[in-house]
């Protein structure tokens, strides 16, 4: 809030956010920080102890449903190891959550979705600069991914048994550089065509904003070059 100008100190920002319900802070050190400032707050009557007292419950009520208060022993959550991140019950549930979250805009001649009994007989050109590059498919704060678990659009498909030719045109999600021969060859002898642009973390993030919605660089021209 004060580095976007919404308020002039960080009592202000103390006051302003206990007073809309915020009740958890992500601080960047000790000493500097906002909920240090909520005792001068409180002092001088900006807010009031019940305030507190209301933003303060729920948080311990979640950490005392999480048994941080409980011995070890009594805690289920406590013989939990790394085997369970990545285990077969826990992805198949992440794949079902993604099969059921796609979010379809337009399905021109019923073309989606792709059946698994044509992938063989079809020839599949995957281009762009998120077909297959792992790096880029994740957003802001999202954890570090074990490669053997990442699954680009061009590796899904060859896993499937499909007949994939691929092209990047661009290296990166900036697309400064493109290569609009090596698309026209790959997309020219497809029957089907998937085009995978985006922005990803190089373009946009938190603290590195953009000023429009414009697909980056060369992007559009890609699509462009892609349907034509």
């Amino acid at each position: 809030m004060l580095g976007h100008h919404y308020t002039q100190s960080f009592l202000e920002t103390a006051v302003a956010s206990v007073t809309a319900g915020c009740n958890l802070e992500l601080s960047y050190g000790m000493r500097n920080n906002v909920f240090m400032r909520i005792p001068q707050a409180l002092a001088m009557g900006n807010i009031t102890l019940q305030m507190l007292h209301d933003r303060v419950r729920p948080l311990f009520y979640t950490r005392m449903r999480l048994g941080e208060f409980d011995p070890p022993a009594m805690n289920p959550y406590s013989s939990l190891d790394l085997s369970v991140v990545q285990s077969p019950e826990h992805r198949n549930l992440s794949l079902e959550a993604a099969v059921k979250s796609f979010v379809l805009l337009k399905n021109v001649r019923g073309t989606l979705p792709l059946r698994a009994q044509d992938l063989s007989s079809q020839h599949f050109a995957v281009v762009g600069p998120f077909a297959d590059n792992p790096r880029v498919l994740f957003g802001d704060y999202a954890p570090v991914p074990e490669p053997q678990y990442i699954y680009t659009p061009r590796r899904g498909l060859e896993m499937l048994g499909a007949n994939v030719s691929f092209a990047a045109g661009c290296r990166e999600p900036w697309c400064r550089w493109y290569s609009r021969a090596e698309l026209v060859r790959v997309v020219g002898a497809a029957d089907v065509v998937l085009v995978c642009l985006g922005t990803g973390v190089d373009v946009e993030t938190e603290a590195k904003d953009r000023s429009d919605l414009s697909l980056p660089g060369h992007q559009l021209e890609l699509l462009q070059d892609a349907v034509q």
